[in-house]
């Protein structure tokens, strides 16, 4: 005798491994690790341009688009893509993260929202 929950299992199991469900996640991207002094990500040469990117549709009109940025690996650049976000508040805005040069290399400050 088959198992009254072999059905229902089978549908699930379907519907989870035929793509028919599809979600978005939007996180929030940390600094890549890097060298610090002070707590703050320190690189040895100056960052590449900014790459050029294709903004996506925006996934509502409660998000906002968060720019790529170049970060330190330790020995080299990483491009990191720019991304919808999701404000933490109504009226925050986005203040992008910079690369600044000073005594001891280039200096990288985080994005962060006001």
């Amino acid at each position: 005798m088959k198992s009254p929950l072999a059905l229902p299992g089978l549908l699930l199991a379907s519907i989870l491994f035929n793509g028919c469900i599809e979600r978005t996640v939007y996180v929030d991207r940390p600094v890549p690790v890097a060298n610090t002094a002070g707590g703050q990500t320190v690189a040895t040469q100056p960052p590449p341009p900014p790459q050029t990117e294709v903004v996506t549709t925006c996934p509502g009109p409660d998000f906002i688009w968060i720019s790529g940025y170049w970060g330190w690996s330790g020995n080299t650049y990483v491009w990191f893509p720019g991304y919808w976000g999701r404000p933490p508040h109504p009226h925050a805005v986005w203040v992008g993260g910079y690369w600044g040069h000073g005594h001891g290399g280039w200096y990288w400050r985080g994005g962060y929202w006001r």
